[in-house]
């Protein structure tokens, strides 16, 4: 497996901490330096389908790169797009459609979510892929 800087960051953040409640409270400090998505972008067109809570998140390219802003209305919810947004911002759409998110299981952030909120995770991952995949067809 490819190692990948930022996501190699994260797993070192997260490894300060031996307490999963301690992983929540800095999931949810990360939500502070979240790409707040335009208030006119908080529409059901950016809401992402399959989350338990509201989730909206918007993607533009520039100079050959993917950039993602969003919000959420739950704060938990805030950290996991953060985190989401620091790996796949800022690369190019053939990056961030065949990129594999291993900090996810690294961090154990997989088994340590409710099913609802594990299903929101795949569905924002897969929202922000797809997003990516038009604009690589958008470039050809």
């Amino acid at each position: 497996m490819k190692q990948d800087a930022i996501q190699e960051a994260i797993i070192e953040e997260f490894s300060m901490f031996d307490d999963w409640l301690d992983k929540y409270d800095y999931l949810i400090s990360l939500s502070d330096s979240l790409p707040f998505i335009d208030e006119g972008k908080r529409t059901e067109k950016y809401l992402i389908e399959g989350c338990q809570s509201r989730v909206w998140v918007s993607s533009e390219m520039r100079d050959g790169k993917v950039y993602y802003a969003a919000d959420s209305d739950a704060i938990i919810t805030k950290g996991i797009i953060t985190l989401l947004i620091r790996v796949m911002s800022g690369r190019t759409p053939e990056e961030i459609a065949d990129i594999d998110l291993y900090f996810i299981d690294a961090i154990g952030l997989g088994e340590n979510l409710s099913p609802t909120r594990s299903n929101g995770l795949r569905a924002m991952v897969a929202q922000m892929k797809l997003d990516a995949r038009v604009f690589a067809q958008m470039q050809k």
